[in-house]
């Protein structure tokens, strides 16, 4: 089993095994490896992914939610959900926010469930109309600071369907400038400038709708 949680797109595996592509990391000096399991290693393992000179992060336990809900707990966690809107055609919603192709995603309100979430925010993000839940895609985590807090963003992502509405309306108060649609076969320009957890989302839609 493999969880990974994003610092700064920096990742951190936790593991309840040295798979192969793991072994290869524990041979570099800027991966920190830790494999015992207890409140202090937890808080030295966010400390130390937080220095520029580390890269990557290993975390070996036999209990990998364990594991991840003592980091949920050590840091402020928020719930959010979000959409890999796609078309019968097999072209994405992607859009552009802050300098980075993203997907529309969002916090969860209280008493929203997280189908209704990722629903809402694609709507109020790109102004999409004609959308349909499909089913669950994955789970990311990704942390950073805001006032004061070192906050984990707990992700929860769907697959969506639409028709392919042609004009949109980027939600602008939340500093999205365009929303395109993108061929399946053709996302690299979108991959080379996006987050490392938007990255594993798309990953994980494509293989998804390639197996459909």
């Amino acid at each position: 089993m493999q969880q990974i949680i994003y610092f700064n797109n920096k990742p951190l595996y936790l593991v309840n095994e040295i798979t192969p592509e793991v072994e290869e990391f524990l041979h570099h000096e800027e991966t920190v490896f830790i494999d015992e399991f207890n409140q202090h290693t937890v808080k030295a393992m966010i400390h130390e992914m937080e220095q520029p000179q580390i890269r990557r992060g290993v975390f070996l336990h036999h209990d990998v939610d364990a594991v991840l809900n003592t980091f949920k707990k050590k840091l402020h966690l928020i719930k959010a959900a979000g959409g890999f809107v796609y078309t019968k055609d097999h072209e994405v919603l992607m859009i552009f926010r802050r300098g980075k192709w993203d997907l529309p995603k969002g916090k969860l309100d209280e008493g929203e469930d997280l189908e209704t979430c990722a629903l809402r925010e694609v709507i109020e993000e790109t102004g999409l109309e004609k959308i349909e839940m499909d089913r669950a895609l994955t789970v990311t985590y990704h942390t950073y600071h805001q006032f004061g807090e070192h906050i984990i963003k707990e992700s929860h992502w769907y697959l969506i369907k639409s028709s392919k509405q042609k004009e949109f309306k980027p939600q602008t108060e939340e500093d999205i400038e365009k929303c395109e649609w993108a061929p399946l076969t053709a996302l690299d320009h979108y991959l080379s400038n996006t987050h490392a957890s938007i990255r594993d989302v798309i990953h994980a839609g494509v293989k998804l709708l390639d197996h459909a």
